[in-house]
């Protein structure tokens, strides 16, 4: 069983400790919010080939949801989580409530103009000033050398890693490709939300990739007409009850006009009144 902490001086002690002990050794931190699926399973099995010491922290976190969202329906299940990090080998677990990481609310606000204000920053207005501010004081809890991050939240992943660059916080991001289901739906602890016949209806956002990216590899390179036929395939499905947005991307998240090799298809859409994002690089390669 991995070594559980809820107390910020004791998991920092522990690793203080075993640094001391130790010469160079190396911590992974694997950031999640709990209801653990194959998606962290997979950052938990990098992090531990990687590293000496793997830390996963389950908290979910109130600074990133806004009035009307799931905060208070969000699954959680400690002892679920912890027989699975168990079984993946985990270290250390750090699952503190929210009085041990918010004594105070935080006064200070994290905004990057051009990345916080877009996509998810504009339908979950501060959603990343949340995510920003848990991500950091994480950082400085655990001072881990690597910190893993998947790319299904591929707009999050963005973020964290400008904020390590300009702040010169010494912890490599690591990005790890978003994993699926057998039928192409992105895992997601939000995924338990959906009813059966919903989920089929979810499956369309997989099945949107594949029709634009076969479109690209035909030679469409408009990205208005990509994201026009992703829109229209989605809303043939009966389930799917709105589009927040669909858009396409450079890497760095800037609109293109002209899509190109490595360009990102990012969308945010309500099946029933589960919201889902999801994201897809784009490339010639057969899927």
């Amino acid at each position: 069983m991995p070594r559980l902490f809820r107390r910020i001086k004791e998991i920092r002690g522990f690793i203080k400790d075993i640094k001391c002990r130790g010469n160079n050794v190396s911590v992974g931190l694997v950031p999640t919010m709990g209801y653990l699926h194959e998606g962290h399973l997979k950052l938990i099995r990098l992090s531990k080939l990687q590293n000496d010491l793997t830390v996963v922290s389950i908290y979910v976190n109130p600074l990133q949801f806004g009035a009307g969202e799931d905060f208070d329906r969000y699954p959680r299940d400690l002892d679920r989580d912890l027989a699975l990090c168990e079984e993946a080998g985990v270290d250390v677990v750090f699952a503190p409530d929210d009085e041990e990481v918010y004594p105070e609310h935080p006064s200070v606000k994290i905004e990057i103009p051009g990345l916080t204000d877009r996509l998810e920053g504009v339908y979950r207005p501060g959603h990343f000033n949340g995510v920003a501010i848990v991500v950091l004081k994480l950082f400085n809890i655990v001072q881990p050398d690597r910190a893993y991050f998947g790319e299904k939240d591929y707009q999050q992943l963005k973020v964290v890693e400008r904020l390590v660059k300009d702040l010169s916080i010494p912890v490599e991001i690591i990005p790890v490709p978003t994993v699926r289901e057998e039928d192409g739906l992105a895992c997601s602890s939000r995924n338990v939300y959906l009813s059966p016949e919903e989920k089929q209806s979810a499956l369309a956002i997989y099945r949107s990739f594949l029709l634009a990216q076969k479109l690209f590899q035909g030679g469409n390179t408009d990205a208005d007409l990509l994201k026009q036929a992703i829109r229209e395939f989605l809303l043939k499905h009966p389930h799917v009850s709105k589009i927040d947005y669909v858009e396409i991307t450079d890497e760095n998240l800037n609109p293109v006009s002209e899509v190109k090799d490595g360009d990102r298809i990012l969308v945010a859409v309500f099946v029933g009144n589960t919201r889902l994002i999801d994201n897809w690089r784009i490339s010639h390669e057969k899927v």
